[in-house]
């Protein structure tokens, strides 16, 4: 090995003495010359000269070659030089060569390109070849034609990396399909190593089913097709997918052109969905719809297939155009209408699970592919609405009756209520009139209360019927639904199965005793419960509630009145048919200003008679009237008149 380093070494060296001894050669033909231009007459050299100055080593002969080196002919040196010349290579940085290797070290490969020196390339750049020996031949780039340490700089990785990016340039415009190995995983996808540089197969281009595990392809060669390429960067992507999807569609052409309505063939499921089975029928997918899964109701297809599963399905359509392929699996199988046992008809007791609920209904499933439907009004014998959704639940399973039934129309009614009696039949004899019984608020309305007093029976309690007493804005007021309720039965209309119920009825009529205690123009203490723009409601004694207008609420002091105020308030009607009092409380103190203006009017007229008799007692004593009688006299008259004028003006 040591020869190799030498010669790697000295290499350069060599070729620096040839040149050197090319540029001797080249000096003795100009000593020639100038031997000839010495010859010439020696007067023309002296006019022309200017004189000589002596100096050192004037005698030296330059015309002579100490070396004795024979001189060369012009057309031998011609010669000597094209063949010099022919020994150099004309090189570009960036081009691709053909080089010899002439040494291998033990960590170089020396690399012979006919430059003028030779180049090193490293050991590592060749793992990919086993064996190599002098005299093999390898293409290489040419980094630089001279380094920083003057060496010639080549690079076979580089070579092989712009080697094969042509050959990837070139596969891509042709659509070529190429062979790679997955080296490793990365990002969002996988590298290929394709003609010796690195690619990207992104995940999505593995394969026309997801994957998801990438490690299962690292090491692994494959075909691809090189889909993208970006010649700024020199970078390309792969796919993989594109070769199955060529393939299928090729497939997928052939099995459309053979396709027909009605053929059966034979898929494998593939992948399943909440609308569906896409079947893979050998390259072509066909879509498998729920409804077309089972004759049955199914919430999902997972319920009736599994994935990898293999089927045979019948062709229902198909777009050639849209190469799109509807298929049915429950075509295979007669309609479970067609095969209906004979112990259904109609009056007949069935069993059914729950497979839809809609607002007017609920449909039993009888068979799979048979459903009956129980509407609402076949759910109980209660007049009163009942919601579906609350009284049914998916899943569950419910006894019937057959009312009616169509296998040409593939129809079944069902009714729940008909499995008991109807209880209207004998409900005169449970219920009669003014019978007291127990219920359950199952509903509330603005204008009454429904009551349930037993499954299937109920009536409606007014809203003027719940209180003798107070008056609701809402029956909410009183009572809830779920609550408990005394109810007296005051009408039966049992054409249209409804009940007038009643609850004040419970009590007597208490306003046969108030309109004693509450006459009209007697007083009464209240409070101020309600107040709006046109009066006041006010709450008297045992629970009673009365009106006030608001001109009857006018206060003494003229101020307004509020809620729970305690005022004095006299009855001004009260109407016992309409359940209603009227109160105010003006009238009291304007009552109490009057009978106060009337004490006193009747006590001045009490001192007028008093008067009056005084004077007639003094004429009847006096028989002869005096002056200073007279005087006497005719005051008291003056008196009396002043106090009769004084109680005329009051009684106007």
């Amino acid at each position: 090995m040591w020869v190799a380093d030498f010669y790697v070494h000295n290499r350069k060296n060599y070729r620096i003495f040839a040149t050197l001894n090319i540029f001797m050669s080249e000096n003795n033909i100009i000593n020639e010359q100038n031997a000839e231009q010495q010859a010439a007459p020696a007067e023309t050299a002296t006019q022309n000269a200017p004189v000589a100055v002596a100096t050192a080593h004037d005698d030296f002969d330059w015309s002579v070659d100490k070396r004795n080196v024979s001189s060369y002919s012009r057309e031998e040196k011609a010669k000597y030089d094209q063949t010099y010349d022919s020994t150099f290579k004309v090189i570009e940085e960036n081009g691709l060569l053909s080089g010899t290797i002439v040494g291998i070290t033990k960590t170089d490969v020396v690399i012979n390109i006919g430059f003028k020196s030779d180049g090193l390339i490293s050991l590592n750049e060749f793992r990919d070849l086993q064996g190599i020996k002098i005299g093999d031949e390898v293409e290489v780039l040419v980094v630089e034609k001279e380094d920083r340490d003057g060496n010639l700089h080549l690079s076979r990785k580089q070579a092989r990396m712009q080697r094969a990016w042509e050959k990837i340039v070139e596969v891509y415009k042709t659509g070529e399909v190429v062979t790679g190995t997955v080296t490793s995983k990365t990002k969002g996808g996988l590298i290929v190593d394709v003609y010796g540089m690195e690619t990207f197969l992104p995940g999505s281009q593995i394969d026309v089913k997801p994957v998801t595990d990438y490690d299962q392809f690292v090491g692994k060669t494959m075909e691809f097709k090189v889909v993208k390429v970006n010649e700024a960067i020199k970078n390309a992507v792969v796919s993989h997918k594109a070769l199955i999807e060529s393939d299928i569609e090729q497939q997928r052409v052939d099995i459309i052109s053979k396709l027909e309505k009605g053929r059966v063939l034979e898929g494998t499921i593939k992948n399943i969905t909440d609308f569906g089975a896409f079947i893979d029928l050998g390259g072509l997918d066909g879509l498998l719809y729920i409804t077309d899964i089972s004759w049955g109701r199914i919430s999902h297809p997972s319920e009736v297939l599994q994935m990898d599963q293999k089927i045979n399905v019948v062709v229902l359509d198909f777009d050639d155009e849209k190469k799109r392929i509807s298929l049915g699996y429950k075509q295979l199988t007669p309609h479970p209408w067609d095969t209906l046992p004979a112990t259904i008809t109609e009056g007949a007791k069935v069993k059914g699970k729950v497979v839809n609920i809609e607002d007017y209904g609920a449909f039993l499933e009888i068979l799979p592919g048979v459903e009956g439907l129980v509407h609402v009004s076949e759910i109980s014998w209660a007049s009163t609405p009942i919601n579906a959704k609350e009284f049914f639940k998916l899943g569950e399973e419910y006894e019937a009756v057959v009312v009616t039934l169509s296998k040409d129309e593939r129809k079944m009614s069902l009714s729940i209520k008909q499995l008991t009696e109807d209880p209207w039949s004998t409900i005169e004899t449970k219920f009669p009139l003014d019978s007291r019984h127990k219920g359950i608020v199952k509903n509330i309305t603005p204008y009454g209360v429904f009551v349930e007093l037993e499954t299937g029976i109920g009536g409606m309690i007014h809203i003027s019927d719940l209180s003798w007493i107070k008056r609701f804005n809402h029956p909410s007021e009183y009572t809830k639904v779920g609550s408990e309720i005394d109810v007296v039965i005051l009408g039966i209309d049992k054409d249209n199965r409804k009940l007038s119920l009643g609850h004040k009825q419970i009590e007597e009529d208490p306003w046969n005793t108030f309109e004693t205690i509450f006459p009209i123009g007697s007083t009464h203490e209240g409070t101020i419960v309600k107040k709006d723009e046109k009066g006041a409601t006010v709450q008297l004694q045992y629970g009673l509630e009365a009106y006030a207008p608001a001109r009857h609420l006018r206060t003494e002091d003229e101020k307004p009145v509020a809620v729970e105020d305690v005022k004095t308030f006299m009855i001004i009607e009260f109407d016992r048919n309409e359940k209603r009092i009227l109160v105010s409380h003006t009238k009291v103190w304007e009552q109490t200003k009057v009978e106060e203006k009337e004490a006193i009017v009747k006590e001045k007229r009490a001192d007028a008679d008093k008067t009056r008799k005084a004077v007639k007692t003094i004429q009847s004593k006096v028989e002869k009237a005096t002056l200073g009688d007279l005087g006497a006299l005719a005051e008291l008259r003056e008196k009396l008149k002043q106090s009769e004028g004084g109680e005329e003006k009051k009684a106007e």
